[in-house]
């Protein structure tokens, strides 16, 4: 199996630098194609393989982020003639996409890794610019070049398109208006898409973003639900998290409509995408200023004045109270489970005397 197989799923110079040691005699790599809950297909640009993880692997983990997500090139044991593959290690991540795991539990929940470029996918008819934050700070933390799609524009009256268009002038991200339906903005988008470069598209279900893929593919490969009438809506139709190559030679990865995004450990991304609040929190009479209620804030001042906009700084504020109180709760337990871990250690060395 040559490089040129790899290529195919986007392997290059960067993957070259970093799996040198790790694949010896009788083993192969592959990238994660497919995951759907605990189950996993790979590929090795010519084979495509069920994916089951060995013993050592899955004794070695420790939290979620060390499972093997849809992205990752993974070091593997071919059996069976190329219909089953034993996942013995992860190669080192370029770029991981990560959120908390929905319900109580504060964890992170894998999405996607070695993005180059996030493709958020918005309805044009009804946009969610408050949400648009809390995908550029996920995206940003992770080093991934944040897209912004506003679809289904056939939806919009020329004098809405032109109301939405004015309310993008200070959208610093690189944005496109398309129509899956009328075919809009599709060409532009493949135009630039890069050969050997991972996208991942992201957003809510009902928003478009299987129908744009099977556009970009020139084929109903992907299955799609009907739209509803009364809101414009698709429904969700994705229910795995999959790579694809396309014929033009990118390749893009499909995720579920994400109804709940929360955020967390995400102090670079937050810095980022608020990133003309930094200049004002330079200037605040106090070093400590949370930018809350401090006389001599220049964040409330600029406010205030109208230099940053209201909704922003109350949004500002919410991701990072949010991304705080999981934090704590997030460290509060892995220092509860290293103890607990300490103990079933020592009482093991304990037992062992005996």
């Amino acid at each position: 199996m040559g490089d040129r197989d790899l290529e195919k799923l986007g392997y290059n110079e960067w993957n070259q630098n970093v799996n040198v040691e790790c694949v010896k005699d009788g083993f192969s790599l592959g990238r994660v194609i497919e995951v759907n809950k605990s189950s996993y297909m790979v590929s090795d640009g010519r084979y495509e393989m069920i994916a089951e993880l060995s013993g050592k692997f899955m004794f070695d983990i420790v939290g979620n982020i060390d499972f093997p997500t849809v992205g990752d090139w993974v070091v593997i044991k071919v059996q069976d003639d190329y219909s089953l593959a034993i996942i013995h290690s992860v190669l080192p991540r370029k770029t991981l996409l990560k959120r908390k795991d929905v319900g109580k539990r504060i964890d992170f929940q894998l999405i996607a890794s070695n993005i180059d470029f996030g493709l958020v996918v918005q309805s044009a008819k009804q946009p969610k610019f408050n949400l648009l934050d809390r995908y550029f700070v996920m995206l940003n933390e992770s080093k991934i070049e944040p897209i912004v799609v506003f679809n289904k524009i056939d939806l919009l009256s020329s004098e809405e398109l032109e109301i939405l268009k004015n309310s993008l002038s200070n959208l610093k991200k690189r944005y496109l208006l398309i129509s899956n339906i009328t075919d809009i903005g599709i060409e532009e988008l493949s135009n630039n898409l890069i050969p050997g470069k991972t996208y991942c598209l992201l957003g809510q279900s009902g928003v478009g973003k299987t129908s744009l893929l099977n556009n970009l593919l020139n084929a109903d490969m992907l299955k799609v639900k009907e739209v509803r009438k009364k809101d414009g809506r698709g429904r969700h139709s994705t229910v795995r998290r999959q790579l694809i190559c396309l014929d033009m030679g990118s390749i893009f990865i499909d995720t579920p409509g994400i109804r709940e995004l929360g955020n967390f450990e995400i102090e670079d991304g937050l810095n980022q995408t608020f990133e003309g609040f930094a200049s004002y929190a330079r200037e605040c009479y106090f070093r400590d200023c949370t930018h809350t209620h401090e006389k001599g804030c220049a964040i409330i001042e600029a406010v205030k004045k109208g230099k940053i906009e209201e909704s922003r700084y109350k949004n500002y504020l919410k991701l990072r109270k949010e991304s705080e109180h999981y934090n704590t709760l997030y460290h509060e337990r892995r220092k509860k489970e290293k103890s607990f871990g300490k103990m079933i250690k020592n009482y093991k060395k304990q037992n062992k005397k005996y």
